[in-house]
């Protein structure tokens, strides 16, 4: 294998889990060597890869065969077919559409409303955390407002809570919220906007680097590996895609910088899978498969 060089510190933190996951190949097998050598590459400690593997054991969603750098760990059905603290496919296929201007903002304001006694205190942070986790932002204590039309996965998630009876959703065309009506105006008041823009510089500077043959994922000499690289770039990409509410292009401000950021990681996944080997990380098809 290729040696790679370390990350850059001001990178996004990347979850050893996730590394694992992302090298898993298209047979469900995970090469032990290659692990260390890109979580090392990744700034991580033989020991933190131990210690994930063990934890990916006991949960079942890994067995293993032999020991570090000699040994193979396989998929379980437990694991699921995606990765771990990635956005949902549906929502990164949404964001490009938007960016191809296939998501016209109709002008619409979705709103939910929810109000959960004490007792089901665990219920209400679940709801809170689906809706946050939707792009909904809080106009006040139960209160949350999104442009988008997420209502049916709302539903669904406080029906699976137990709290279906104590949500209500509505819609309008009219919002005032502390004086402000201005739709950009108030997409600016409800979202940190400045700091999901800020991550997708990151997206950018990766996703260029694959594509001009440039330095890897940090300083020094060229990182050739295409693996490295596409866990830098996956970890950069749902750093950014994660918080962001998804907001259509009439309430953002210009220039905007994750539809840049979107098309250049669109690309660098074709590349990186071009030069992956024939069994290389599913990781590749995963996400050349989504931004399409």
């Amino acid at each position: 294998m290729t040696p790679v060089t370390p990350v850059d510190p001001k990178d996004p933190v990347i979850p050893t889990r996730l590394v694992v996951h992302a090298l898993v190949r298209e047979d469900g097998t995970v090469d032990g060597a290659e692990l260390y050598e890109v979580a090392g590459a990744l700034g991580m400690t033989d020991q933190q890869v131990r210690l994930c593997v063990k934890r990916l054991v006991a949960e079942g969603r890994f067995t293993l065969e032999g020991r570090g750098r000699r040994s193979l760990l396989r998929l379980t059905g437990a694991a699921g077919p995606g990765l771990p603290a990635t956005p949902e496919v549906d929502f990164v296929r949404h964001a490009y559409r938007q960016d191809r201007g296939l998501e016209p903002w109709d002008g619409v304001w979705h709103l939910f409303a929810f109000a959960v006694p004490e007792s089901s205190r665990a219920a209400r942070d679940a709801l809170r955390d689906t809706l946050t986790g939707l792009g909904a932002a809080p106009l006040q204590g139960g209160l949350y407002v999104t442009p988008n039309a997420i209502a049916p996965y709302v539903r669904a998630a406080a029906a699976s809570l137990g709290v279906g009876s104590a949500l209500t959703c509505l819609t309008s065309r009219d919002l005032d919220a502390g004086g402000a009506t201005d739709p950009a105006a108030l997409a600016a008041r409800l979202w940190p906007l400045p700091r999901i823009a800020a991550r997708y510089d990151a997206v950018s500077r990766l996703a260029e680097a694959v594509l001009t043959d440039g330095p890897g994922p940090g300083p020094g000499p060229e990182a050739e590996s295409p693996t490295a690289r596409a866990v830098a770039l996956a970890a950069a990409f749902s750093e950014a895609m994660l918080p962001d509410p998804l907001l259509p292009p009439e309430l953002l401000p210009r220039p905007w910088p994750a539809a840049a950021a979107r098309a250049r990681a669109a690309a660098a996944w074709d590349h990186l899978r071009a030069t992956a080997p024939g069994n290389g990380p599913r990781l590749f098809r995963l996400y050349a498969e989504a931004v399409r």
